[in-house]
């Protein structure tokens, strides 16, 4: 099982107790060290199987590591994405925290998100519907409200598309309508799930019963969402090992940060950390010129660089090429692109990277007219075109047919590649591919990637049946694991990240491309550097970096290349150094001035022991340590909040739960910094109910008007307690509050709000006492 690791993977592989972290940089084995990791602890008997549960961020990587698990023995790890993991643990939690079924998943959120802006009458291009969804998802997954949207772009300098006020208009609506309809999107699944797990104390324990042991791939990507979920599978224990690189940060726009990689050592002072820098992708010159890419950043991330080590035989150098105008810069690329597949190297071994998808156009002519294959990453999921779903109909069916298939006729003993091919030719396959580009030529290359998969299948398994391979690709599917097509790979960088090609071709490096004109600050620009080095680290021999000084053969010339690729292209200047880059190794145990986070632990306000649950955060307090509850004060506010829900005309968890009303019983708060202070009590419940909470733990009643003395308001004399669908007073739909004992940074909801908002617990009157849950 460790045979072929180097010092640093194996020293991976036999670490299996405590935190790890793994600091991989490109290339250097990260997946073969953590898989052989996960094997070798099961294989040993230190590591249950069942008890593993490792996560990643993409259906493909996850599938990936599924195979190669399978492969080392170690077959019944789960190995799933973030929202899959989620998923399955909401939709089997669900019947015993809520009851009834599930809400339905929307798969993709752009059409709601259109209606949403229709109804906030706000007229969106094509484009900016796909921008306004993403400033959605980045909204959700770093727990910010539609009402503090616009502060939150603010603070984080972030370029918003359009006016964050419409934005905000449309958030709102959008999440006014998936409550309406009962559906919930991609982000729910991950805001209800840390909401029932937060709330229910039961369903935690037998999640931790389950999963002892996590592995976090690309924990660079992790977003303060996810990292909140994974903080409560843990629990109090520290068997995780997380594996990333800070310097391939690329996805901040969608709420990532590489600050839990880079502070895991605060947060865990015993743990082990493992560099990896043995780079046995790419060649010593690719390798050198990423180095000297970075070794220009600034930065926290900068600052933990890895500086790596190619373990590989010299390559060419690099090329730098300048062209006057972009077609001749796409013609040349094609051209140098056939030269190699002339030579011998397979068209799938081949990409060609920008910044942006507009700029594949012009590629994608070019490789026609020179008569180039090629596949364009990044478009409609492979699984999910019309022409896949076609072949896997046409597939099912002749393998139920077996030899009464007519396509099939005098084919059964060829092989099960010539068969899959047959029985497509009646959706339209042909061995020759169709002249020219466009949806004819991308119909033609998703077969083509199906008939290979079959022939590779049957390769591996001689003697499969149609059927075999039909189970094979449902299997694929579920998993989002797609064949690979034998064509040139056309992407953006951001879609490139996990990938790698024997020659890799990166196309229009000009300022205001990369970096993008929109990255103004520090942070931005050296992101978009991180998004070159990617570029770079994905070429194992052949590298070309190119620009062209005009968009039009005759235009002006005033374009010029990259800063980035000042002091790397030949007549910019020396070449940066790289000083400050961190070597490999292992590093074991806390260092003598390693301490913990600032915001420290939360004791116990009976007994003092260190609190790690998420009830017991809530209320400060062990749960089995004796309560100092106000049972008087408690029945009163109950009293209350019934009162206000009905006033309002929403359910009474919209108010307030019941842990948070033990909460306040408990502490009996006597002002509002007291009463902030308590888990469930934020900035838009102080406001609203502040006031009317107080006078109850003083004894008085809620409403001043009410004591003795003074005249009762009439019924007409009541003001409306709402502000307006949406607004800043509605309970439904107004923001969230902070999470109490530990919160996270910047503004937003917690996942208590999320879940109370939707399906939180009931009134007494409804539920007949505490900690009953609603039906949905």
């Amino acid at each position: 099982m460790l045979e072929g690791l180097d010092p640093e993977q194996r020293a991976v592989a036999t670490t299996l107790r405590g935190p790890v972290c793994v600091l991989a940089g490109a290339g250097t084995g990260k997946t073969r060290a953590i898989t052989h990791r996960i094997a070798y602890g099961v294989r040993t008997g230190v590591l249950q199987p069942a008890g593993i549960l490792a996560v990643t961020f993409t259906a493909r990587a996850a599938g990936e590591m599924r195979g190669r698990l399978r492969a080392l023995g170690a077959g019944g790890v789960q190995a799933r994405t973030f929202h899959s993991a989620a998923l399955r643990q909401l939709q089997y939690f669900w019947p015993k925290a809520v009851g009834g079924e599930p809400p339905r998943l929307v798969e993709r959120k752009v059409q709601l998100v259109a209606e949403a802006a229709a109804r906030s009458r706000i007229r969106l291009e094509r484009a900016e519907l796909r921008d306004v969804t993403s400033e959605i998802e980045w909204a959700k997954v770093t727990r910010t409200t539609p009402d503090d949207y616009p502060a939150a772009v603010a603070k984080s300098s972030r370029e918003a598309p359009r006016d964050p006020a419409e934005t905000s208009r449309i958030y709102a609506a959008y999440e006014r309508l998936k409550q309406d309809r009962s559906v919930i999107d991609f982000e729910d699944v991950l805001l209800l799930t840390v909401g029932i797990l937060q709330d229910r104390p039961d369903i935690a324990d037998t999640v931790r019963r389950q999963y002892q042991h996590f592995v976090v791939d690309e924990y660079q990507d992790v977003s303060p969402l996810q990292q909140g979920l994974l903080e409560l599978w843990l629990g109090d224990r520290d068997n995780l090992c997380v594996v990333g690189d800070a310097s391939q940060t690329i996805y901040s726009f969608t709420g990532a940060t590489p600050d839990h990689l880079l502070n895991f050592r605060l947060r865990h002072p015993g743990a082990t950390v493992v560099k990896l820098v043995r780079d046995y992708r790419s060649t010593p010159q690719v390798v050198h010129l990423a180095n000297g890419l970075l070794g220009q950043a600034r930065g926290r991330a900068a600052e933990h660089r890895l500086e790596l080590v190619s373990q590989r035989p010299p390559g060419p150098e690099p090329v730098f090429t300048e062209h006057p105008d972009e077609p001749t810069e796409a013609e040349t690329t094609a051209r140098r692109v056939r030269e190699l597949i002339d030579a011998g190297t397979p068209a799938g071994e081949i990409a060609v990277l920008f910044r942006i998808n507009a700029q594949s156009e012009i590629y994608e002519q070019a490789f026609a007219d020179a008569g180039v294959p090629y596949q364009l990453k990044g478009a409609e999921r492979f699984f999910e075109r019309p022409e896949i779903r076609q072949a896997g109909l046409a597939l099912r069916g002749a393998s139920r047919a077996g030899g009464n298939d007519t396509a099939l006729e005098g084919l059964e003993d060829r092989g099960l590649g010539e068969r899959v091919a047959a029985v497509l030719g009646g959706t339209g396959w042909t061995p020759d591919p169709p002249t020219g580009s466009g949806a004819a030529r991308d119909r033609w290359e998703s077969l083509r990637a199906l008939v290979r998969l079959a022939e590779e299948f049957g390769a591996a398994r001689p003697g499969a049946s149609l059927r075999d391979f039909v189970e094979e690709v449902d299997e694929r599917a579920r998993a989002q694991h797609a064949p690979t097509v034998d064509g040139v790979t056309l992407a953006s960088l951001h879609t490139a990240k996990g990938l790698e090609w024997d020659a890799v071709f990166l196309v229009g490096l000009t300022e205001g491309m990369l970096p993008i004109t929109y990255a103004r600050t520090p942070e931005q620009i050296e992101e978009e550097r991180r998004l070159l080095y990617v570029g770079v680290t994905r070429a194992r021999k052949v590298l070309s970096l190119s620009w062209a000084l005009a968009r039009s053969p005759g235009g002006r010339a005033g374009r010029r290349p990259s800063r980035f690729l000042d002091g790397l292209r030949p007549g910019s200047g020396a070449r940066a150094g790289s000083a400050g880059a961190r070597a490999g190794g292992v590093e074991r145990g806390a260092g003598p001035g390693s301490r913990r986070r600032q915001r420290g632990p939360v004791p116990c306000r009976v007994c003092g022991r260190t609190l790690t649950e998420a009830a017991e955060l809530k209320l400060r307090r062990c749960a089995d340590c004796p309560s100092t509850m106000d049972e008087g004060m408690y029945e009163r506010l109950r009293e209350w909040r019934l009162e206000r829900a009905t006033e309002l005309g929403r359910p009474a968890y919209t108010v307030f739960t019941d842990v948070t009303l033990m909460a306040i019983a408990e502490t009996s708060p006597s002002d509002e910094r007291e009463l902030s202070g308590i888990s469930g009590v934020g900035p838009h419940k102080l406001r609203q109910f502040g006031d009317q909470v107080l006078r109850i733990c003083a004894g008085l009643p809620a409403d001043p008007d009410t004591e003795p003395g003074r005249e009762e308001a009439s019924e007409d004399g009541v003001t409306d307690p709402r502000t307006g669908a949406g607004g800043a007073g509605d309970p439904w739909a107004g923001p969230g509050d902070e999470p109490g004992p530990e919160p996270l940074e910047g503004p937003g909801r917690t996942p208590d709000d999320a879940f109370d908002e939707l399906f939180g617990e009931r009134s007494e009157a409804e539920s007949g006492g505490p900690g009953k849950t609603a039906e949905k």
